[in-house]
């Protein structure tokens, strides 16, 4: 079968659901949330500190056991977790919108927290879910599908609900974005109940052998090694998308036009490269990849940089939007690119018979300097500026780059 025919089989369309399911939550988190408070008047910093809700993101290997042990009562072990997570979005994501920043912070901070919570347990569910559906020959593929979906997602928090800000008032705003939860409740009804992996016999196994096995196949050594590399790979190009959309505003530009150019330019790009990269890993692997990829990434951090450089708009013209749209369709592109061959590394280090608990801990590394450097990004964006900012983004993925000598040599051939 070709790699094109395998794009169209009912597998790939799952991992399409699964994909924007997983995405919408977490956009709506980095795009739409920061978007709301900063035009309330919400201050840079406090806006920074709400990236501290992202915590359940990073630990959310501590009670992914339970997932792994216990089902609920309904739709079986992987089914009945993701109804529930998804149904708990809906309800959260429509509730967030009825509070004003102004008089009820505390009250969105603890909502946003909660929609944290559900959908790191929806996330660890899902990449379970499809660790189990799809054969080892498919991982890539279905990966890219799954990463390109979860990008799409972003459309919605991040353009849709963005324009509609501008018309209608903020709580029929996530009304309306909450009821895009709903496709990936039907997906969750339709399909059937993976039967790949055996559940654990107690709980104790269900937290104890995921680590003895990774241990024992990597060795403590190397082990430490590729917990750093997922810890460092995306730190730099982490810190430069946490403030994005305060960013594109304080430089002048609408939310309309944010939504409009801004996310549309960041999408197709990373969609193109994120399929785009997962052909190519096909014919030069996993670890060239990584390299070249990236380095792509690294220096497409700098655009925003350049962006910076050039300051606020007072009017904004068509060479404004075009300069918007080239940096953001470059960065996005290199994060394309990325993002598929971190993910497809990610699932070539996890162990089929401890799925969810692997592939949370790994996710969970990946998702740590997202919630403890962005936190701070609001100060270093008020002590450096937006231009020194952006500078130290692109300093700080270098560590990423250098452990790639060790975990993933070039001239090593992966065994993908």
């Amino acid at each position: 079968m070709s790699v094109i025919s395998q794009l169209f089989t009912r597998r790939m369309l799952i991992c399409v659901f699964t994909g924007f399911s997983s995405g919408l939550p977490l956009y709506l988190l980095f795009n739409l949330l920061p978007a709301w408070l900063r035009s309330e008047q919400v201050s840079l910093k406090t806006i920074g500190l709400f990236a501290l809700i992202q915590f359940p993101y990073t630990w959310k290997f501590i009670w992914s056991p339970l997932l792994d042990r216990y089902a609920l009562p309904a739709l079986g072990r992987r089914r009945g977790w993701m109804a529930a997570t998804q149904i708990g979005l809906l309800g959260v994501i429509a509730a967030m919108g009825g509070f004003s920043p102004a008089s009820q912070l505390s009250a969105i901070a603890w909502l946003a927290a909660l929609l944290a919570v559900l959908s790191a347990t929806q996330d660890i569910v899902l990449d379970a879910y499809r660790r189990e559906l799809l054969p080892d020959l498919e991982l890539g593929l279905g990966n890219a599908v799954h990463v390109n979906a979860y990008r799409v997602a972003g459309l919605v928090p991040g353009s849709l609900s963005l324009i509609l800000s501008d018309f209608m008032p903020w709580d029929k705003v996530f009304m309306i974005t909450a009821l895009f939860m709903l496709p990936g409740l039907v997906m969750t009804l339709s399909v059937k109940e993976p039967d790949r992996a055996l559940p654990p016999k107690t709980l104790r196994e269900a937290v104890v052998s995921p680590f003895k096995e990774f241990i024992g196949r990597q060795g403590w050594q190397d082990a430490l090694l590729i917990l750093a590399f997922l810890l460092f790979y995306k730190l730099g190009d982490s810190m430069c998308t946490s403030l994005a959309t305060p960013f594109y505003l304080d430089m002048g530009y609408s939310k309309t036009e944010i939504g409009l150019i801004a996310k549309n330019a960041g999408l197709w790009p990373a969609v193109i490269g994120g399929l785009l990269g997962g052909l190519w890993m096909v014919k030069i692997g996993i670890n060239k990849a990584l390299w070249l990829f990236g380095a792509v990434q690294m220096l497409a951090i700098l655009g925003f940089a350049w962006l910076a450089m050039i300051g606020h708009h007072s009017e904004i013209s068509a060479l404004a939007l075009t300069q918007l749209g080239l940096v953001i369709g470059l960065e996005a592109l290199g994060v394309g690119l990325g993002t598929v061959a971190f993910v497809a590394f990610i699932a070539r280090s996890t162990h089929p018979a401890y799925t969810a608990t692997q592939f949370a801990l790994f996710t969970s590394l990946m998702a740590m300097p997202r919630t403890f450097a962005n936190a701070a990004a609001g100060w270093l964006v008020e002590s450096l500026g937006w231009v020194g900012f952006f500078v130290l983004c692109a300093i700080m993925a270098v560590p990423g780059m250098l452990l790639l000598f060790k975990v993933a040599p070039w001239h090593e051939r992966s065994s993908d």
